[in-house]
């Protein structure tokens, strides 16, 4: 069997899987299906947007730009998803069109101020640490209300919500729990800024998207359960 069929029967499945959770869970929209493309070449990621993906994530800058170059579809919705540098973001606020990772006031000041006057505002989500994890970036729950304040005064960026990736866990409750503490923030932020267009828990991944999808994830990021096992990754 080939590759590309083998991407496109991953997809089938996932796309099988979404619909099935929507409706265990009566979810009247679907979630987004963002690839997940770091590691990955253009002719796999090709083939997964021949399956009808429009929307890939990734987490190096410089990888992604190479990615963009041969992969020039006006259709693609462009998501950075992993850490960032204060030295990247002039490249991200330029190649990009959401920004899933955002957790420091100096970020956010660089990404509006960068962003070309010729592009529409920038798509960015705020990065919640959910479980206080020290490997992980992102901003506790405390910190929510001040820096969406900051990110709302930005000209050319849009606050759409809210990114977290929780704790591993196999347990379907604990995963709940997880992105239902997420989901709470949201409704926090929405009530504190009624007039914002907050609409996004960019929130679930290949082992817990049912979980996230009852929770309400509007975005769901995959990526093994789409292209098998992943290349060792280089920073």
């Amino acid at each position: 069997m080939s590759t590309q069929i083998n991407i496109q029967n991953n997809i089938a499945a996932i796309q099988a899987r979404i619909e099935a959770a929507c409706q265990l869970y009566q979810r009247q929209s679907p979630p987004i299906l963002m690839a997940v493309t770091k590691t990955r070449n253009a002719a796999e990621i090709s083939e997964a947007i021949a399956a009808g993906l429009t929307h890939l994530g990734e987490n190096y800058l410089q990888e992604a730009l190479d990615k963009q170059r041969q992969l020039t579809s006006p259709e693609l919705q462009w998501h950075f998803i992993g850490p960032i540098q204060t030295n990247k973001t002039r490249a991200i606020a330029s190649h990009f069109d959401w920004v899933h990772s955002v957790d420091r006031a100096k970020i956010i000041t660089r990404l509006n101020d960068q962003r070309p006057a010729e592009l529409p505002p920038l798509n960015v989500c705020l990065q919640i640490n959910l479980n206080d994890e020290s490997s992980k970036a992102g901003i506790p729950a405390t910190d929510v209300i001040e820096l969406a304040a900051l990110a709302l005064k930005q000209p050319r960026l849009i606050l759409r919500g809210l990114m977290a990736i929780p704790v591993q866990t196999s347990n379907a409750q604990e995963q709940r729990q997880n992105f239902a503490a997420l989901e709470n923030i949201l409704t926090d932020l929405k009530n504190a800024f009624p007039q914002a267009s907050l609409d996004t828990l960019s929130m679930g991944m290949s082992g817990d998207m049912e979980s996230a999808i009852a929770e309400g994830a509007t975005i769901v990021r995959i990526g093994s359960d789409i292209f098998g096992p992943r290349p060792t990754a280089k920073p």
